[in-house]
């Protein structure tokens, strides 16, 4: 049996991949998908090898992943619950992607990850692996009774990845998982699972990579230009820049401003709320300064109805129906509501906030000439609002109406005596 295992050399899945060799007595080949781990990625190969997989394939995949995935979703708007930017749902389903093609190449039967039966991530990897290859096996440890007999919390496991020598970030001293992407980076369980904890207390600063905290951020604003194409940002400064170079330099304005950390409780799709912190600096501004240009560009029913649809598309997204045809139809809407979302942005940085200051676009809907509040009676005749309120207005009157000639029904019922 050949095992495709999706590695990222953190604690579940170095324990994993050991424990899958002894227990399926398989050969196992860890995959890597490169979407902007970095440091995390040092020494992964040889790391994999010792613990036991017979091959380490690491994948660079952080341009697909952000012109590809990051940016659709941008394109998008979508935000889960008004707070969480999806930086690790996004990444799911081309981590998925990337196993299936490399299963196929080495003729592997299954496929299997690290992600736990309580989470979001085991239906991401699964539902993209039957989306694109049904014929595949998925192996979810977690979700067997062995597996969680011989390792019923993260102690037993810092303690077996000791014993066998396996190096691994967790420790007791700093007792929480962390994901790490190009887009984002995120923290949880271990102490975050007290939701009255401080995750912005002074002692947990060490736990952040990605931005300084605001506090700390520089007393000088920074201002930043960005360039949209589309819906798309392809440039900063005025310097062209494809997505991968785009999100680079926008985690690094965001994250020098103390920019884009969220601390939330949001819902899972398996049923239960769980509590994460995440880091999404570039994510922030770019999520930021794509709405300004919209509001610029974007014609009043044309937005509405896209923002209606924000909740849903976001839905799929963190519910992992990335490769879903509801997805992929949502997505051709968005791709149409982007087409004049087009322009130049100015944003000022600053302790933690995104503020603007200044839009321009050749496909501005803004005509000074009828916003403004001296008199032009060419541009736009004031008079004209008479009747338009009145029509609206109309409907409102007649309700007025009916209320005044029918009396509440329930005005004349003795009233209660249960007090």
């Amino acid at each position: 049996m050949k095992i495709v295992l999706a590695y990222s050399g953190g604690l579940d899945t170095s324990i994993i991949l050991r424990w899958l060799k002894d227990n399926y007595h398989a050969e196992i080949i860890a995959l890597c998908a490169d979407i902007g781990q970095q440091e995390e990625l040092a020494g992964l190969e040889e790391k994999a090898l010792k613990t036991g997989a017979s091959k380490c394939v690491i994948e660079d995949l952080r341009e697909e992943f952000a012109r590809d995935f990051v940016f659709p979703m941008f394109q998008a708007g979508a935000i889960y619950e008004n707070q969480y930017l999806l930086g690790t749902s996004i990444a799911r389903p081309l981590i998925a992607k990337c196993m299936v093609e490399i299963a196929r190449a080495e003729k592997a039967n299954a496929i299997a990850h690290g992600a736990t039966g309580k989470g979001n991530d085991q239906v991401r990897f699964e539902l993209t692996a039957a989306a694109l290859a049904p014929e595949l096996r998925v192996i979810a440890p977690w979700r067997d009774e062995r597996f969680r007999k011989q390792f019923p919390g993260r102690a037993e496991m810092i303690a077996f990845a000791k014993a066998n020598q396996i190096p691994v970030e967790a420790s007791a001293e700093k007792p929480y998982s962390t994901d790490r992407n190009l887009l984002h980076i995120s923290y949880e369980s271990g102490v975050l699972e007290d939701t009255w904890f401080d995750a912005s207390s002074p002692e947990m600063r060490s736990m952040y990579k990605l931005s300084v905290a605001p506090e700390d951020a520089p007393d000088e604003p920074e201002y930043v230009k960005l360039e949209f194409d589309r819906g798309n940002c392809i440039g900063v400064n005025g310097k062209k820049l494809s997505p991968l170079q785009v999100l680079q330099t926008v985690n690094k304005f965001g994250g020098k401003h103390g920019i884009g950390r969220v601390d939330i409780v949001e819902n899972r799709f398996v049923g239960m709320k769980s509590r994460g912190v995440y880091e999404t600096p570039g994510g922030a501004v770019l999520h930021f300064a794509h709405r300004q240009i919209e509001t610029l560009t974007m014609d009043r029913e044309v937005m509405h109805l896209r923002d209606s649809l924000i909740p849903k598309y976001s839905e799929l997204v963190y519910n992992g129906f990335w490769f879903s045809p509801e997805r992929e139809a949502l997505q051709a809407l968005v791709t149409e509501t982007q087409r004049d979302v087009t322009g130049v942005i100015r944003l000022k940085l600053y302790k933690g906030n995104v503020i603007v200051a200044g839009r321009k676009s050749p496909k501005s809907l803004y005509d000074p000439k009828i916003a403004t509040m001296e008199g032009d009676p060419s541009a736009y005749d004031q008079t004209d609002a008479t009747g338009f309120i009145r029509l609206n207005a109309l409907r409102l009157k007649l309700r007025a109406l009916l209320k005044r000639s029918s009396p509440d029904q329930n005005s004349d019922l003795p009233e209660s005596r249960d007090r």
